[in-house]
């Protein structure tokens, strides 16, 4: 099968396009004739080492969207030639490629109203931010809540279910970024460039944080006393606080069919929609990653696998 894997550790110049060996379903496995994986900041992060997978070559990438084409033993839910989606095991690296072996009861079977394309660009993002708005931080309606950098996949998508939940949502993006964020509903576009967030945004009850470094440190700043803060681009811990009367917390993203049939029915209902989607072949995924890299992506990078 054709993938997009390293066998070193570096930038996104090392991502090497080639031949693998097609993958087996195992017991309660089925493979999927990958038709589309999306890109997400940890792909780069695991290919620069950050992750220290030691066994070469890796083939990046951890969500996707096919058709199944082999089922393994047990799995008695899905047959050859549903089309379905996926984020792959937790801790596991592999969709730039043409064949998934993957855990069955981990995937949902795709609508035939959505395409490839959007289903693999929906489908880490969408589980992320379900994980970490609804789960992790609990965020009710009425409640007003800061999502950092509201461009990305995650945030977007975090953007939508927050209004759907009926919180005030504000967010930061540059001026560029302001009308797509307005049309996904965001209340306030904080310019990080114009503006100090500390200053603008006003007291919060939660933070949803997707941009890491020092944004999420002074983050804390803006939430109310008993308010939390979610951070997922600040490692496997969540930063600490200096104040002792705010959480700090990191969202546990697991994998499983039910927070993705309700990704489904958020999309089929309206409250969320597609989010804007660059698409790249498999074949030019070097160069796809290096625009993930660069971190001013509006929207979601998608690979075309066939």
């Amino acid at each position: 099968m054709k993938a997009a894997y390293i066998q070193k550790f570096g930038g996104p110049e090392v991502l090497t396009y080639g031949d693998l060996p097609d993958p087996a379903a195992g017991p309660g496995q089925v493979v999927v004739d990958t038709h589309a994986a999306s890109i997400n900041a940890a792909d780069w992060k695991v290919a620069a080492g950050d992750y220290n997978n030691p066994k070469f070559p890796v083939v990046l990438g951890r969500d996707f969207s096919g058709v199944v084409s082999a089922v393994g033993s047990g799995v008695s839910d899905l047959k050859v030639g549903d089309a379905v989606f996926g984020v792959l095991e937790g801790g596991r690296d592999g969709t730039y490629c043409e064949k998934i072996a993957v855990g069955a009861a981990i995937v949902a079977k795709k609508p035939a109203a959505m395409s490839h394309t959007e289903a693999a660009a929906l489908a880490l993002t969408g589980l992320t931010a379900l994980c970490s708005i609804e789960d992790c931080l609990k965020l009710k309606k009425g409640e007003t809540i800061l999502i950092q950098g509201g461009a990305g996949g995650v945030a977007s998508f975090a953007i939508q279910v927050a209004k759907h939940i009926g919180a005030r949502v504000l967010t930061t993006a540059s001026a560029a970024n302001a009308p797509y964020l307005r049309e996904l509903g965001a209340d306030e576009v904080i310019d990080y460039n114009a503006s100090d967030f500390t200053k603008t945004a006003g007291k919060c009850d939660a933070v949803f944080d997707t941009v890491g470094g020092d944004v999420a440190t002074r983050s804390f700043a803006v939430l109310k006393p008993g308010g939390r803060a979610a951070f997922i681009a600040s490692g496997g811990q969540a930063p600490k606080p200096e104040r002792s009367d705010v959480q700090s917390l990191r969202p546990a993203v697991g994998r499983d069919r039910p927070h993705l049939e309700k990704i489904i029915e958020l999309r089929r209902s309206g409250a969320v929609r597609a989010p804007h989607v660059t698409v790249f072949d498999l074949a030019k995924a070097q160069d796809a990653l290096k625009v993930s890299a660069a971190r001013h992506l509006k929207g979601k990078l998608v690979l075309k696998v066939r």
